[in-house]
Formats: C-alpha cells, structure tokens, sequence
C-alpha cells in the first residue's frame, strides 16, 4: 500500500503498464497474494427491491445489493437532496430526457458521489461530489433558487455491462465485478501499478452507476436537442473519475473510462459519429487517448501539464491509422494560467473543433488546474474555469446544435474545486461571473506565455491549421 505522503510524487512518475492485478489490502495487515484478473465474463438479470442510504445531505436509492455491493448502512441526514433511482435493467428509453427534463431548462445535471468508494486521506475521496452539491446550494445555483433552469436528472441506470465493455475489455470489468468480494473480506483492493487506484465492497457497483449518469446525460442533451435550438448543457458530477482508465483496467484514481463509454454510447444509440473530446484536466487523459487513438471519427484533444503524471500526452502524439490526425495533445509549461489556457482555448481548440464538424462536445473536466490544487503547479482561476464552460457552451452551440455534456475528473482542494464548478454552473446559466470574488490575484505570478507561445505555433504546424 502506498502511503498518503507519495501520493503528489507519483504524479509526476512514469506511465504504468496495462493492468491486470488486484491486491487486497487492510490496513493493519500485509497485502495477500494478489488475484489473477483472468475470470470469465458473466452477465447478471436480477430484479431488486429499492433500498436507501444518505449521508452529507444525499439520499440515493439503491436496488437490492448483493450484501459485497451494498453501500454502508447508518448514515442519516435531515437535509436531502433528492433521490437517485437505479435499477439493473438493461432497457432504456433511448432518446427520451430522463425524470421528466423540462426542455427550457438552462443546464441539467446528475450526482453520483461513490461514498462507499473511499479511502481515508486520499486525494480523490467521497468528500468531492458533496462539496460541490453544498456549494452549489449555498450559492443558488440548484432548482430550488433556479426553478426549471435548473434541472437534476434524478431517475437513471447503472451502465450496463454491454456499456462498459464497448471501451473496456471483458476479463478487467469482470475481474473487477468479482473481486468485490475480496474487498469485503480484506477491506481495500488496490490494482497493482495503477498509481495508485484503490476499490472498495462498493467500487464495482458505483463505478456502473458512474458511467451511467453520463449516458443518462447523453440521452436528455440528445433529445432536448431535437426539440430546441438551445438544449440544456449537461454535467455529471462523478466519481471514481475515469479519464487515466485505459481499455486493459484501471489507472490514476480512475476505474472505467466514463466519458470514452459515453462517446461510444453517443454514437451506438443516438447515431452521433463525430464526437470531439475536450479534456482540460491538469494531468493528461491517456485513457480516453488510448481508447481512440486509431479512431477517426472521435477527435481528443488534450490540455496537461507538461511531464506530470502519467507521462503521456507527448506533442507528437497524434493518433495511428485511420485515427492519425485526431488526436491532439498539448503540454503547457507549469505556470501556464488564464492567459494562456484563453490562448490555447482561442488558437487551437476551436479551429480544431471548427474543421473537425462534430455531432456531439464532451468534456473532461478536471479543476486540478486551479493554482490551490496540490497535485500540480498551473494557476487556473476558477475565471479560467467560468471561461471555458462560457466557450465551450458557444461552441457547442455554433457546431452542434449545443450538444454538450461535462464529466468531473480531478480537483482535490474541495474549497477550488467547488467553487470553480460552481463558475461553470454560471456560465452555463449566464449569469455574471464572481470570479473576482473568489480568487486571490496575489498568489498569481507571470505565466511562461512565450513558452506557452512557441508550443501552439508548433502544434498548428504538426496538425496544419
């Protein structure tokens, strides 16, 4: 088991290779052999009864478990949120917005805050999704201030195995499945050099409704859009995050690559070929790159910090194949901030998307960027990050009939974290920024915008535009 204190180290530590073991854990004893994820895929059709939990003013419904999927019981709160309903069907009513979506709405969301998915002191813990739905309330910013401006998709699925495997390989996700059971027993399962990603009793089942919520948000965007000119824009507030997950297992805090099972879920259900990526988290997003690589028809582009973890994201790094083209990573020197991502945002990101025509934007959104984040060193500004949902809500709107959905992936300072998802919120809204409220210019020093300069005249060289 690797100590809290190596956490931010490994960050900037190699790439690891494929994945394919899980070691079980307490933490008061050694790890046990670890368990060969070789198991063959099996698929469940059971029809559970509704069962609750809540805890830091979130009440989700679950079906009825099996006793190793169940979340903890005890939990209690007189403040909650709403109730999110899942059941193991694998029908959908595809096409058809989810909990009755009114179309005007500005901007729709769905929570799915993974609190049996935890380990105490780790970066990514269950503590994320509840500050951002606190902040969101205190600032008011959900349906109860808002009314139908406002929507939380509250009535959606697990994914579906099916789902999954359309980006991950069958032996990781059943490997995965049946490994629950020695989480139960042992109390933490960490996937051996995945840098580092642990699973808990729970891990499986909430990574399914992860993935889930985004589908869910995909199909509202999609049908809104064939009624409105101006559909809601749509975030997933979601954990374990999922854009290191490469299609061989879990990497990098992240288990099943969310936003690559929505893009290929997009395009299976919903006929939506081209899907362009936007992926502005701090650390690059080898999973989503890896998944797509050879894929023309999904363009990924990938803003990251240079040499930080998982070693990836190379310049050169275009795509292979037919794929060779659609596929753009650009590093920006530690330092890099507002000016510059608002140089990058302008120069590179839409003229790609401008020539690339898509039918659907997706968006990786990680606020590890933001300049109080510890496990990098950019200085996004939770403005950076009002910025970028303002633009790429336009964006959207100009190339794809404003389909668009968001996916929560890294922000570990819960206070910048929150806050900048707040600031999207609002820029989906339209409302005025508060920005200036909330950011502290003193601790802002000059960005390398000469280097940031001399990176995007090469990437318009590589990518000829």
């Amino acid at each position: 088991m690797k100590s809290v204190s190596s956490l931010p180290a490994m960050m900037s530590a190699a790439a690891t290779p494929p994945l394919t073991n899980f070691t079980a854990t307490t933490a008061s004893r050694p790890a046990v052999p670890s368990i060969q994820c070789n198991l063959l895929f099996y698929d469940r059709h059971h029809v559970y009864s509704h069962k609750k939990y809540s805890k830091n003013g979130i009440t989700i419904k679950y079906t009825d478990l099996p006793k190793h999927i169940r979340p903890e019981k005890g939990y209690s709160s007189s403040s909650v949120r709403g109730t999110i309903y899942c059941s193991n069907h694998k029908e959908r009513n595809v096409g058809l917005p989810s909990d009755h979506i009114a179309v005007g709405a500005k901007v729709i969301y769905a929570a799915a805050p993974a609190m049996g998915h935890n380990q105490e002191s780790h970066p990514e813990c269950n503590s994320r999704v509840p500050a951002i739905l606190t902040a969101l309330e205190k600032m008011n910013l959900t349906s109860k201030f808002r009314g139908s401006d406002v929507v939380e998709v509250q009535n959606f699925r697990p994914a579906t195995t099916d789902d999954i495997e359309s980006v991950h390989v069958g032996p990781y996700v059943s490997g995965l499945e049946k490994a629950m059971d020695q989480a139960l027993e042992k109390g933490l399962i960490f996937i051996d050099g995945s840098g580092p990603t642990y699973a808990t009793a729970t891990t499986f089942q909430e990574s399914l409704l992860a993935a889930g919520a985004g589908i869910s948000l995909v199909d509202s965007v999609v049908a809104a859009s064939r009624v409105s000119k101006d559909p809601p824009v749509a975030f997933a507030l979601i954990r374990p995050p999922g854009h290191h997950a490469v299609p061989k297992g879990a990497m990098g805090f992240c288990v099943f690559g969310n936003i690559a099972i929505a893009a290929r879920y997009a395009q299976r259900m919903h006929g939506l070929q081209r899907v362009f990526i936007i992926d502005f988290d701090v650390h690059h997003g080898n999973g989503t790159n890896d998944a797509f690589y050879e894929d023309p028809d999904i363009f990924f582009l990938s803003t990251h910090q240079a040499g930080s973890y998982p070693g990836t994201g190379k310049i050169d790094q275009i795509g292979c194949g037919s794929g060779e083209g659609s596929t753009l990573n650009l590093p920006l020197p530690g330092g890099s901030g507002d000016t510059a991502m608002r140089t990058v945002f302008d120069e590179v990101i839409v003229p790609c998307a401008q020539r690339f025509k898509p039918d659907i934007i997706l968006v990786s959104a990680g606020y590890d960027a933001h300049l109080l984040d510890p496990l990098a060193s950019l200085q996004f500004t939770t403005g950076t990050y009002y910025m970028l949902a303002s633009s790429i809500k336009q964006l959207a709107k100009d190339l794809c009939g404003g389909r668009c959905v968001f996916f929560l992936e890294g922000g570990y300072n819960l206070s910048s974290l929150s806050n900048s998802v707040a600031e999207s919120f609002r820029a989906f809204l339209g409302d005025r920024s508060l920005a200036s409220e909330l950011d502290d210019p003193s601790y802002l020093h000059e960005e390398p915008l000469k280097k940031v300069k001399q990176i995007i005249e090469k990437v318009k060289h590589i990518h000829s535009f």
